[in-house]
C-alpha cells in the first residue's frame, strides 16, 4: 500500500511546514486555474447562452465553454445582463434545462462563492441527520473573510443567524468546535510566538496522551483558535514532546465527527490543497463518484488554489486530477 504510506509521510512531515505559504492567505485568482476572461463581454455572453438555452436542445457544449472561462465575478455581469435580456434569471433558466450533477455544477459557477458555501451548509443541515463531513470541510478549510461572508448571505436569505441553527443540529464537543470556527474569528496574526506554541504543546499533551480520557475542550480552544502560522509551529513543538503527530494522538485519542473535525484542521494547517487533494481522491475512490464533493472543491477552488490541489493530487497518487476526473 504505497499510497497508505505517501499520505502518511505527508501528513507526517513537519519539517518545511512553518515557512511555506498558506491558502488561507491567498488571494482570489493568484493560484487558480480560472482566470478572468480577456476582451470580456457579458452582454454578448449573456445573448450567447440565451441562443444555447431557447434553441432546439440545449447545446451544453456554449454553456461550458462560456461558464468555464469566466471569472465567478465575470459570471455575476453575465446573469444581469440575462436578466435585463430575458427578464428571467440564469439560475432558474439552467435549472430548467439540465438535470442531475450536470445541473448542480452549473447552478453552482453561476452562484457567488459565498452564497454556494452558504447554500452547502444550508443543504447539510436540511432533512433527517447533518451532513458532517460537509460542515467539516466548509468550516476548517475556509478563512475569517469567507465564513463572515457565508454568515451574511445566510442571515440575509433566512433571517436567521448561522450560529442559533447549527447548535440546533449539532452537539456536545463537536458542537462547540463547529460554533467557534463558525464565528470566523480565528486570530490572524502572522507572527510566531514559540513559547506558547511550546505551551499550547504541553497542554495538549497532558490533555490527550498522558492522561487517562481525553480532555476535547483543550483541543478545541487551541485548535479552533489560534493562527495558522501559530498551530504550524505548536505541531512541531507537540511532536518533539510527545514523539507523535498531533495527528496521530487525535486520531488515537478520539472518535466520529470531532475527530473527523479536528483532524481536518490539523491537515488544512499543514497544507489546504494536500487537504482537499486527499478530499478529491476519496470522493471518487471506490464504486461511484461522490459528485456533489466533487462539484464543490473544483467549483470553490477554481479561483483560489487548484493549482496547488492539482499538483498535491499528481504527487499523492501519482496520476493527474484531470484523468481521475475523465475516467
Amino acid at each position: 500500500e504505497l499510497r497508505v504510506v505517501i499520505m502518511a509521510s505527508l501528513w507526517d512531515d513537519l519539517e518545511s511546514l512553518v515557512n511555506t505559504p498558506s491558502s488561507f492567505s491567498a488571494k482570489t485568482g493568484e493560484r487558480g486555474t480560472i482566470k478572468p476572461k480577456a476582451n470580456f463581454n457579458a452582454v454578448d455572453d449573456a445573448e450567447a447562452l440565451r441562443k444555447a438555452i431557447e434553441g432546439l436542445g440545449t447545446k451544453e457544449q456554449t454553456l461550458i465553454d462560456i461558464l468555464t472561462h469566466t471569472s465567478s465575478a465575470q459570471r455575476q455581469l453575465i446573469c444581469e445582463a440575462y436578466q435585463k435580456a430575458t427578464g428571467r434569471a440564469l439560475l432558474e433558466d439552467l435549472k430548467g434545462d439540465t438535470s442531475g450533477d450536470f445541473e448542480d455544477l452549473l447552478a453552482a459557477l453561476v452562484t457567488p462563492p459565498a452564497a454556494y458555501d452558504c447554500h452547502e451548509v444550508m443543504r447539510a443541515m436540511k432533512g433527517a441527520g447533518t451532513a458532517d463531513s460537509v460542515l467539516i470541510e466548509i468550516f476548517a478549510s475556509r478563512s475569517n473573510e469567507q465564513i463572515k461572508a457565508l454568515n451574511d448571505v445566510y442571515l440575509r436569505e433566512t433571517q436567521k443567524k448561522l450560529a442559533l441553527e447549527l447548535k440546533s443540529e449539532v452537539s456536545g464537543d463537536f458542537a462547540n468546535a463547529l460554533l467557534l470556527l463558525a464565528e470566523g474569528k480565528r486570530d490572524v496574526s502572522t507572527t510566531v510566538d514559540t513559547e506558547k506554541a511550546k505551551k499550547d504543546a504541553k497542554t495538549l499533551y497532558d490533555a490527550g496522551e498522558k492522561k487517562w480520557g481525553t480532555d476535547e475542550s483543550k483541543f478545541v480552544d487551541i485548535l479552533c483558535q489560534r493562527s495558522i502560522p501559530q498551530l504550524r509551529q505548536t505541531l512541531v513543538e507537540y511532536k518533539n514532546i510527545s514523539g507523535k503527530t498531533l495527528q496521530q494522538s487525535i486520531e488515537g485519542e478520539m472518535s466520529g465527527e470531532l475527530e473527523e473535525l479536528l483532524v481536518a484542521i490539523v491537515k488544512c494547517v499543514k497544507s489546504v490543497p494536500a487537504y482537499f487533494a486527499e478530499r478529491l481522491y476519496e470522493s471518487m475512490k471506490g464504486g461511484g463518484t461522490d459528485e456533489s464533493t466533487l462539484n464543490r472543491i473544483m467549483v470553490s477552488r477554481s479561483e483560489i488554489d487548484l493549482l496547488d490541489i492539482r499538483a498535491e493530487f499528481k504527487k499523492l497518487y501519482t496520476y493527474s486530477l484531470y484523468s481521475a476526473i475523465k475516467v
